[in-house]
This record gives structure tokens, sequence and C-alpha cells, in this order.
């Protein structure tokens, strides 16, 4: 049986064939692909190959961008949209030759599993079921509860803090350089700690989560499942990827915007990713703090929720733009490989320590440096009026400035003030609050820039910092006001 190439004839006066056929005509250079794939992928925008035409047809590519440019005004949805859904009709139209259908059959149980994740009557209790045993139970509770004060208090306290402190104390015969390595905010007593102790363990475990949910195909149906709810904020169900992304990195979550399809989704997504998405150390232990009390996560998920869908709701009406489309293949559902899981968990955690030691140790080395010239204490002045204004502690400013180096890095901060008593119930779940809503660490603000534009990227951080302790100190105010104590 002879199958012809898909053709993309249609009723409108520029049609999608004759801009392949023209473009196709126009290529002179070697490709890997046929210039009709190239064709197809320069139609659709395809950055990668936009770039190889560019330097292989110099005096050509104007001419082809143009034709792109004129056939999209032909047409109502993307470019991409429509090639996908033709070449699935054509898909259709194959296989519809060689199968038969008996009907009568019923439902797999993997099909049905598959159709009550997406709809949201089942959909829904299945998210809500999924966070609470992935993330608030195994990564919260387990991860930031059990693991990390085993790590902190058995490991850590007891024998490596110990011995690195006895080292120095009578090999460093100068008090300023033993600061640098075993003080308060000493590169091994704060920078490793943190990063070996508090991040790691919570972060291994949330990559584990989440390569489960990934490898078993479920998030493509929560795609569906929640696009509804994201095109009242301006972005699609793709949006989905970047976002729960963000919940393992932020600044990786960024980079995957890219992925978007419009300028304005991909803006939108940023300026949510920076606000209210927290990383997997963030959430993982500001869900271990506020553990063994359920009114304070609560309140927390609540304001965190109700922030995300609200500023996404605005920055929609506020940011021209058609309303997003959305497609995507839905991929079979399967028990997840146990192989596979271990792998992406392996590979993630790698890539996430190559990442944070570097920071932890040079953010713990900049902190010495201030604190040997007087900036360090200048910007805790700085901060304490914010903290006021939350109903916070002095001894929290320093929590927001960990933030800035990174979130994590001010999460673990604000889990030894914890630890040692000096927030109440209510004061715990602002500073949570707070610090969630914090500026994007250093790594995520270059990436903004790189991304977005130092303008726009400038713009989401000014109004993340005001944002961030406006809504706070309005929590603190009214968990006050009604008499709740958490």
């Amino acid at each position: 049986m002879k199958i012809d190439r898909i053709k993309y004839d249609d009723p409108v006066e520029f049609s999608l064939e004759i801009a392949v056929d023209r473009i196709e005509n126009m290529l002179e250079g070697d490709y890997r692909l046929s210039k009709r794939a190239v064709g197809l992928l320069l139609l659709q925008e395809d950055e990668d190959i936009l770039g190889i035409v560019r330097e292989k047809e110099p005096g050509k590519i104007n001419e082809i961008v143009e034709i792109v440019e004129e056939v999209k005004k032909h047409y109502s949805h993307p470019l991409d949209y429509v090639i996908t859904m033709r070449r699935q009709e054509e898909a259709r139209r194959i296989s519809s030759l060689v199968e038969e259908n008996t009907g009568g059959g019923k439902f797999s149980l993997r099909e049905w599993l598959s159709r009550i994740t997406m709809n949201p009557l089942t959909g829904i209790p299945i998210l809500f079921a999924a966070l609470y045993w992935g993330l608030y139970k195994f990564v919260g509770e387990l991860g930031a509860g059990v693991v990390v004060d085993f790590l902190e208090e058995a490991v850590f306290e007891r024998y490596v803090s110990a011995f690195f402190i006895s080292l120095a104390d009578s090999a460093i015969p100068w008090p300023v350089l033993r600061d640098l390595f075993v003080g308060e905010y000493g590169v091994i007593t704060l920078g490793i700690r943190y990063a070996l102790a508090l991040i790691l363990p919570i972060v291994t475990m949330f990559f584990l989560v989440f390569s489960v949910i990934e490898d078993s195909g479920y998030l493509p149906r929560l795609a569906m499942l929640i696009d509804r709810v994201f095109k009242k904020i301006g972005l699609s169900g793709r949006a989905v990827i970047p976002m729960v992304l963000g919940l393992g990195c932020a600044t990786m979550a960024t980079m995957v915007t890219r992925t978007l399809p419009t300028k304005r989704e991909r803006v939108i997504s940023t300026m949510l990713l920076a606000l209210a998405v927290p990383c997997s150390a963030q959430l993982g232990v500001i869900v271990g703090l506020l553990g063994g009390r359920r009114g304070a996560v609560l309140v927390w998920a609540g304001v965190i929720g109700f922030v995300f869908l609200f500023i996404g709701y605005l920055t929609a009406k506020v940011l021209p733009g058609e309303r997003p489309t959305f497609y995507m293949e839905v991929p079979p559902l399967r028990f997840p490989n146990i192989s596979n899981v271990l792998i992406k968990t392996f590979a993630r955690v790698k890539w996430y320590l190559k990442e944070i030691l570097p920071v932890f140790i040079l953010a713990s080395v900049m902190i010495w440096l201030g604190k040997l010239t007087g900036l360090f204490e200048a910007v805790i002045r700085a901060l304490e009026v914010p903290t006021r204004l939350m109903g916070l502690p002095r001894e929290s400013a320093h929590v927001f400035l960990f933030g800035f180096f990174r979130r994590d890095y001010g999460a673990a901060g604000l889990y030894d003030l914890a630890r040692e008593g000096v927030l109440t119930g209510v004061q715990l779940v602002v500073a949570c609050i707070a610090l969630t809503l914090f500026l994007p660490c250093v790594a995520q603000f270059l990436v903004n820039i790189k991304e977005r534009g130092w303008k726009t990227a400038i713009a989401i951080s000014a109004f993340v910092l005001v944002f961030s302790f406006t809504v706070a100190a309005a929590v603190n105010y009214a968990l006050l006001f009604l008499g709740v104590s958490l």
C-alpha cells in the first residue's frame, strides 16, 4: 500500500502547503532533514532550525520569515497546532485502513485509570491525594522531619560539626579566620550543613516522587485536568510542566518556560514562578516546620494558592494577547519503571548538588565578608523594618538575606529559628508566607534576565519584594485581629 506525503491544503488564500513549497524551493544549503521537513519546522518557528537556516541562508532568511508571518495571518490557531492536527487526522485515516473496530469492548484498567485522572470529579481528589501522600507525608514529614532531624542531630551536630570545630580550634589561631569555617555562619557549620543535612534529603525525596509521577504518564493528564483553571490566569494546561518543575527548582523551570507558545504566557509563568512557586527544598522545610500544625498548613497553602490564582488573573488582564490554546499528546498510563525512576532521581540529585554546594559555600563566604565590613549588619537593620511590620522578631531578618542567595537557604535559616523556639505559631506561618513569596534567588533572577530581558526581570523582582512583605503583614494583622492561634 502506497502512502502519499501529508498535504496541508486549506480553503484559504495562502495555505500552509503553498508556504511549505515556497520555503522548500528557497532552501539551498545541506540539511540532515529533508527540505520539506525544514520548511515545516520553520513554519512552526523552531528556534534551533531558524538559527541553522539563518547561518546557511543569510540572504533569504528575511524573506522566509516574511512568508511565515504572512501565512500565520490566515489561521486562527498557531501553525504548530494546525500542522499537528493535520498529522493526527492523517494518522487516523491511515490506521482506519488497517484496523477493524469490533465494538462493544470494555476499557482496560489502565484506560479506566487514565480517564478518571482527567475527569474533574475524580481527578481533583486524586490530585489532592497525590499532594498529601507525596509531598506532605513523604517529602514533608518523612524527609524534612525524620531524615533531616537524624542527619542534623545524630550526624552533623554530634560528629561532623564537633570534629571540625575541634580541628579549627587547634589548627587556626585567628578567631576571624576560624569564623569563616566554623563560626555562626561558617562554611562548614552553616553552608555545608544546610546543603547536606537539610537540603539534600528533601530534594532527593522530592525528585523521587517527581520521577514516579513523570514516568507514570500522570503529568500530561494533570495538564488536561487543570487546563480550564489555567485558562483563567492566561495560561494553558501546557504550563503545568514548568510549574511542577518549579517545585523542584524554579531556575530550571524558568528556562523551560521557553516551550510555551506565546510571549504573554512566558511572562505570566515567569512571574508566578518568581512569586508563588516554592522550590522542593523550601517546600519540604516549610511543610516539615508546619507539619504538626494542620491549621497552619491550611493557612499557608490557602494564602499561597490564592496569591497564585489572583496575581495570575490580574497579570492576564493587564498583559495583551489572545486566549491561549492547548493541545498535548497524552501517552499511555503505565506503572513506573523502577530503574527509570532511580536513574532520573540520581541524575537530578547530582545536578542539584553541583549547583547548590558552590552557592551555599559562596553565600557563607559573602556573609563572613559582610560581617567583617559591617555590610551584613547594615542589611539586617534595613530588613528589620519590614520584619517588624510583619510582626516577626529581629532574629528573622537574616532569613530573608539568606533567601536572596537561595530560597532554600532562607528556608534552612527559618528551620534553625523554629528549632530554637524563637517564633510563635502565628509568626512561623507569617514567616513561611513571606519567604515563599520572597524575591527569586540570584540564580533565578539571572535566568529571568536572560529569558525575559533585564527590564522585565527587574520589574518582576521589585513587585515581588514589595508584594511579599505586604501580604505577610496583612495575614499577620488578620490572624491577630481574629484571635487565631496556630
